[in-house]
């Protein structure tokens, strides 16, 4: 069971990119940096694997296609969340877009013709019940991975829906990523070509987000704050992107070891052993930030340790 191995090594490299996305945050990095830096050492990484291997195919219309299609899913995917998680309850919000991992496993038995296991299936069980429990404190990150700070008195309260369709599309977005690599692999694309045409468009896509943003601020900046403002968003900018910098490199191993796993095993079990990425932010938080587990995430760790053995067995 090689793509086991594999499945799981994708996890805990997709979580340290999680993780390294909460770190800036906890420092007062800046959002649109930390992003431009993680799509510009994602992109970096693919590539030159892509050159390593010489299967680096920029000229195939295919791959800017399906590159499009993944990069949108995980671009705006990451941001309709976020957007999400600032309007309504995290503990809600988290397990439905981390629902798209059900689609995937769906999709796996119906359009691939895998077949499905009993044990298998009772482990992705477990594994679902875990990542749900473990959002109860609220989690985010890079395709949903790296934790958020608990909802203040200033967000909506549960009763209030405008997150709904944001977290509904969120969910149909990251479906978009990670089924996407499953589709792309049967049509036999090159995953490092095409995640690197996704990551390079995103890239894109923020810097000129982030350079629109910047122009906007500075016209209705007044010229006697400018000086304390563009100093503090400064150094927000630098944080961010250096963790970006570190986010982005794991983000690239954990995507290829995924999509590696995809084409070696079935997508209905390499999906939620990846999607359980979030276990690690939750350990490294508990590690570095002296975070404490409620009882429903101590509840968590158990599924998503047990989910494993299941899948493994």
């Amino acid at each position: 069971m090689h793509w086991f191995a594999v499945a799981v090594l994708s996890a805990l490299a997709f979580g340290l990119a999680g993780f390294f996305m909460k770190a800036s945050q906890m420092r007062g990095g800046a959002l649109s940096s930390l992003l431009i830096g993680l799509y510009a050492s994602g992109t970096a990484g693919f590539w030159i694997q892509a050159l390593l291997t010489h299967s680096w195919q920029p000229y195939d219309w295919r791959v800017w296609t399906a590159g499009a299609v993944i990069g949108l899913g995980s671009a705006w995917g990451n941001l309709l969340f976020m957007r999400a998680i600032e309007r309504g309850p995290a503990s809600l919000v988290s397990p439905l877009t981390n629902a798209n991992i059900v689609i995937v496993m769906v999709a796996g038995i119906v359009w691939f013709g895998e077949t499905p296991h009993a044990t298998g299936l009772l482990g992705a069980l477990w594994l679902l019940a875990g990542i749900a429990l473990l959002s109860l404190r609220g989690t985010r990150g890079a395709g949903g991975s790296a934790a958020v700070k608990p909802r203040t008195a200033g967000q909506p309260r549960t009763g209030s829906r405008s997150w709904y369709p944001l977290a509904l599309a969120a969910m149909g977005l990251f479906v978009l990523r990670n089924g996407g690599l499953k589709v792309t692999d049967r049509i036999g694309l090159d995953s490092a070509s095409v995640l690197w045409a996704g990551y390079l468009l995103s890239l894109l896509w923020f810097v000129v987000a982030s350079w629109l943003a910047a122009r906007s601020e500075r016209y209705a900046s007044s010229d006697s704050r400018a000086g304390p403002d563009i100093d503090a968003r400064s150094r927000a900018a630098i944080i961010g992107f250096r963790w970006g910098l570190a986010a982005g490199a794991f983000s690239y191993g954990g995507l290829q070891l995924y999509a590696v796993a995809l084409a070696d095993g079935p997508a209905h079990l390499v999906a939620p052993i990846f999607a359980a990425n979030s276990l690690v932010v939750v350990i490294l938080s508990l590690a570095v930030y002296r975070e404490r587990l409620s009882l429903p995430q101590y509840a968590a760790l158990i599924c998503l340790l047990g989910g494993l053995v299941l899948i493994r067995i």
